[in-house]
Parts: C-alpha cells; structure tokens; sequence
C-alpha cells in the first residue's frame, strides 16, 4: 500500500502524506499494479488528495487589533528611514506654516510692527527658528512686542 501511495502522489503531482484512499475500495487497490489501474481509481474518486490545511488568520487578526489599540507602531516596527514616513519637506511645511500663522495672529492683535513682523517671517524662512516656542523667547529677549500701556 505504500508504494501504491507513492504512485499515486506522482500521479497527482503532491506529497503522498496527502494521498487517501476510501476504506471501501481498499481491496481494489490491493489488486491495482499500473499506473493505468491507479489513474482508473483515482478517476472513480476510490484514491483521492486531501486539501491542504488553510494557514490560520487567528495571529495576523490579532496583530491588526493591537495596531486598531495603537500598538505595535514604535520606533522598532518602522521599517525605511527615518524620513520615510513625514519627508524632511513636510516636517518642514509643517513648522514653518505653524511658525507664520503664530507671527500672523501677532500682526492683527498688533503686538508686532510691520517692521519686525517682516524680519521675523524672513528669519522664519531662512530656518532661524526652531518652533514656536523660540520665537517667543526671541521676542521676550529682543523686547519686539509693542505691548501699548494704557
């Protein structure tokens, strides 16, 4: 029966781990020699291949809950580098429109000049400052707020 086994899996071109016979046919595969007797059983589905087990999904289910949680996402689970995910451009965009919109808000509460509202916004382009909080400590150290004392 194990070469019968054998034989059949070439047939079917897979592993013999996966070939079955049917426990009626048992005798009519004892009496099968050739390939052709083979190929006749496996016609009449008396030797047939088992399906192959489906991979579970149970873990990778798992793994996206965890992500829905916000975990599994620190440093060690990025892949690329490090500006891969936000460019150096849109790191950028992003400071500098924060850094304007801030220097804008001082301009219409008129806590800055025209003057040095312009300076700032060039020294803003130019990189100069690093966030919003430095611009704050470069007006309070430079004194440019034009805070009107009534």
């Amino acid at each position: 029966m194990k070469n019968k086994k054998i034989l059949a899996a070439k047939i079917l071109k897979t592993s013999r781990k996966k070939i079955r016979f049917t426990a009626d046919a048992l005798e009519d595969i004892k009496k099968a020699i050739t390939r052709a007797d083979l190929r006749g059983l496996i016609a009449i589905k008396s030797i047939y291949k088992n399906q192959a087990n489906e991979h579970s999904r149970s873990g990778a289910r798992k793994i996206a809950a965890q992500k829905r949680k916000g975990r599994r996402k620190g440093k060690g689970s990025k892949k690329g580098s490090k500006n891969s995910t936000l460019t150096k451009k849109d790191k950028w965009m992003a400071k500098v429109r924060i850094q304007r919109k801030f220097l804008k808000e001082l301009r219409e509460k008129s806590l800055l000049s025209p003057n040095n509202y312009r300076m700032l916004y060039s020294k803003s382009k130019g990189g100069y400052f690093r966030n919003k909080r430095h611009i704050k400590l470069y007006l309070n150290e430079h004194n440019l707020l034009d805070i009107v004392k009534k």
